[in-house]
């Protein structure tokens, strides 16, 4: 039983893809110096960010409005 979420616009989007397309257009660097967190800033890579963001709620959420941000 799958579920509309016609009001959230990040349905449907996994935060792996988030963070490959930020990463595209924002680059490590200028993400770091947005969110300060370790995972952007010290030896970044998709695979650490996933892993942190995924346990860490408040951080998840700075990196979604993130994407909101400049993608919408």
């Amino acid at each position: 039983m799958t579920t509309e979420q016609p009001n959230n616009p990040l349905h449907g989007i996994k935060l792996e893809q988030i963070i490959i397309k930020l990463v595209a257009q924002l680059g490590w660097i200028e993400m770091g110096s947005i969110i300060d967190i370790r995972c952007f800033n010290y030896d970044p890579s998709v695979k650490s960010s996933l892993k942190f963001l995924r346990k860490t709620p408040w951080a998840r959420a700075k990196v979604e409005q993130l994407y909101l941000d400049t993608f919408h």
